[in-house]
């Protein structure tokens, strides 16, 4: 059986803790080691998906904003939301770049009638910024909005109500 070895100093060498470091020893100057703070050891990379899904909720909460997307993206989100378990999209009418640091949204919005659209935009500009650079800490460079249609109140399907076969 064999013993463990210890090291021991040299004989030029100080036998206590010195301000040198010891002969074939590397101190590590850089970012990276036992010496940095450990939320700066690492890459942490965020998916386009993950700034689709913030960037989705925070343009939804805003008051008169009806939904995001086109017509065939709500209607398909119509039929996954009615199938037991399904869950709504709510990466629909979105669509990001990210970077390293950045990124830039493109929203698709349909907004109430009678509501201001300029304001809307204002508030979901707001809203989507603070919550991607506060979940993300990634910069907003841009949000673009491209309002594609207007929600009027009598445009309720209420077919709910009618059975097509009795």
């Amino acid at each position: 059986m064999t013993t463990p070895k210890t090291a021991t100093p040299a004989i030029n060498e100080p036998r206590t803790g010195g301000t040198k470091p010891a002969a074939g020893s590397t101190t590590l100057k850089d970012s990276s080691g036992a010496d940095s703070q450990p939320a700066t050891r690492g890459k942490t990379s965020i998916a386009d998906g993950v700034v689709e899904k913030i960037a989705g909720m925070a343009a939804r909460e805003v008051s008169g904003v009806y939904a995001l997307g086109g017509g065939l993206a709500r209607t398909l989100g119509a039929v996954r939301e009615r199938v037991p378990g399904g869950r709504p999209n709510v990466t629909s009418g979105v669509k990001v770049e990210v970077g390293e640091r950045q990124t830039a949204i493109d929203l698709d919005i349909v907004v109430e009638y009678g509501v201001p659209i300029t304001d809307v935009a204002a508030d979901i500009r707001e809203n989507v910024i603070a919550a991607v650079e506060r979940m993300t800490g990634l910069e907003v460079v841009e949000v673009n909005i491209a309002v594609i249609d207007v929600h009027l109140p009598f445009d309720e399907e209420d077919n709910d109500d009618e059975a097509r076969v009795q």
